[in-house]
């Protein structure tokens, strides 16, 4: 999330019975279209709690400390830590590390080789990092145009970006796998990042509600196991201090209808850190930083089952 505050901007049916909403969505199960008020996410989830078919169940994260049983994968998942990490709690031992985006306060080179530094003292066997809105030299269509607000705010220290091929920031991350809208297999799990958000503050990797935003899901493929996306979709670790939501409506109806996902983890929204479930993913909020910017929640984690993979050399590809 940026510096500033965010903004408010299945039962049976008989044959001669009126077609309720969910009826008709599980009809058009795959089928996913931009919803007429994805402008207004929380009149969209207020309308959605009513349904029976929505679910949203707070989940209880395992003890970190618990021994990894025998034949899974643990997971460990950071989010949000703007460059504080030597502030915040213990990181977990675990096998995949996630960190779903803003690590850095924008970006700059200096914030992001600190970052790689710290990914390089992990343990963890492999790591997995997307962008967040304060990645800022990430994006490249922001970087090129410069009209963000980003550059009056912060324009001294952007300055020292200028001097730099900023197109090349992102392979400064050498001690990771970084994803943008990408996928990676992972000891035979399907891991799938990207970094988009709906339109905050003119940030990085910011787009309209509605049709922009859902270009972006439908790249997702079916079937991933982990999904790491920046912001969070609607209902899920997305309620805001104003008690607003702020979760992309698109990106729900994607995961629930098509990926169907294992996992969803996420960041952006700080006061919504916290695992729920819908029954069917897991969702998890893994920011670090408070709404106060204060790195004091701790990194969350999971375990899946170990699959079957052919060989080592087929163990990470991209």
């Amino acid at each position: 999330m940026s510096f500033r505050r965010f903004l408010r901007a299945t039962g049976s049916r008989s044959l001669s019975a009126k077609p309720r909403d969910e009826d008709i969505e599980d009809e058009c199960a795959g089928e996913v279209t931009v919803h007429p008020e994805s402008h207004k996410p929380t009149c969209v989830w207020d309308a959605m709690k009513n349904r029976s078919s929505t679910v949203c169940r707070v989940v209880q994260p395992i003890n970190p400390d618990i021994p990894i049983p025998e034949g899974y994968t643990r997971f460990v998942c950071i989010s949000d830590t703007f460059s504080r990490t030597s502030h915040m709690a213990k990181i977990p031992e675990g096998d995949i590390l996630i960190h779903a985006g803003n690590f850095s306060n924008i970006g700059l080179p200096r914030e992001v080789v600190a970052f790689n530094a710290f990914l390089g003292q992990l343990p963890h066997r492999h790591k997995v990092v997307i962008a967040g809105n304060h990645e800022v030299t990430f994006d490249r269509q922001l970087m090129t145009e410069q009209s963000s607000h980003v550059f009056m705010s912060f324009a001294t220290a952007l300055q020292e970006v200028k001097q730099e091929d900023w197109k090349h920031i992102p392979s400064l991350l050498t001690n990771c796998t970084y994803l943008e809208d990408a996928e990676v297999n992972i000891m035979g799990f399907r891991i799938y990042g990207s970094p988009w958000q709906p339109e905050f503050c003119d940030w990085a990797f910011n787009l309209p509600r509605g049709q922009p935003l859902l270009d972006k899901w439908n790249l997702i493929p079916a079937g991933i196991d982990v999904l790491v996306t920046h912001g969070p979709p609607l209902g899920h670790g997305d309620l805001t201090t104003s008690k607003e939501r702020a979760g992309c409506v698109e990106l729900l109806t994607t995961i629930q209808r098509r990926v169907k996902p294992k996992y969803h983890i996420f960041g952006h929204i700080h006061e919504g850190y916290g695992v729920t479930t819908d029954n069917k993913t897991t969702f998890i909020n893994a920011s670090i930083c408070t709404v106060n910017y204060s790195p004091s929640n701790k990194p969350i984690v999971f375990d899946l089952p170990t699959p079957k993979v052919p060989n080592m050399e087929a163990e990470t590809s991209v």
